[in-house]
């Protein structure tokens, strides 16, 4: 018997479409945290406003919490990047609101326009960073809602893959 699951044989839930669920009220697995950040991305009324630029650090705001989860806006300016890290026991989706940014991992660098997305399992280390001259916006989703962000002291390609 072939016990490979559809997001096995993708790599990737965001390969596989007919796996993506439409929000809930309070979402509970990774295909609905997903759609719940595709909803706010959607939503430019529920985050715009609330985007600030610091040439300083990156910005960051707490957009929303459910039961075992956060959502954050975060912006960038140019060069800005959050230095190599994961996420601990949390699992996550980000999403590129607008601009671009890079990640850069064990699987080497990825350019992630306005509208991607990337899911990631707890113990998945890498590295944004805003590569572009613009600004960029993204939303991170986090469940369980994060608690800690350790930093690895190498580099994305010394690093081992885990999760997706």
């Amino acid at each position: 018997m072939n016990s490979d699951s559809d997001l096995q044989i993708a790599g990737d839930i965001l390969e596989v479409p007919h796996l993506l669920q439409p929000a809930k009220e309070h979402p509970t697995t990774v295909a609905e945290f997903v759609g719940l950040a595709r909803e706010i991305a959607a939503d430019r009324g529920r985050w715009a406003h609330l985007v600030e630029y610091d040439a300083t650090t990156r910005w960051y705001h707490r957009l929303h919490t459910g039961p075992g989860y956060e959502v954050w806006l975060l912006s960038w300016v140019p060069g800005q990047g959050s230095g190599l890290h994961d996420h601990g026991p949390s699992s996550g989706v980000l999403t590129v609101l607008e601009g671009e940014l890079t990640e850069r991992s064990a699987r080497g660098p990825l350019s992630l326009g306005a509208g991607a997305q990337r899911v990631f399992a707890p113990g998945y280390a890498h590295d944004v960073v805003n590569d572009s001259l613009d600004g960029a916006v993204s939303l991170h989703v986090y469940f369980p809602g994060l608690t800690e962000m350790p930093m690895h002291h190498c580099s994305a390609a010394e690093l081992e893959p885990v999760g997706v």
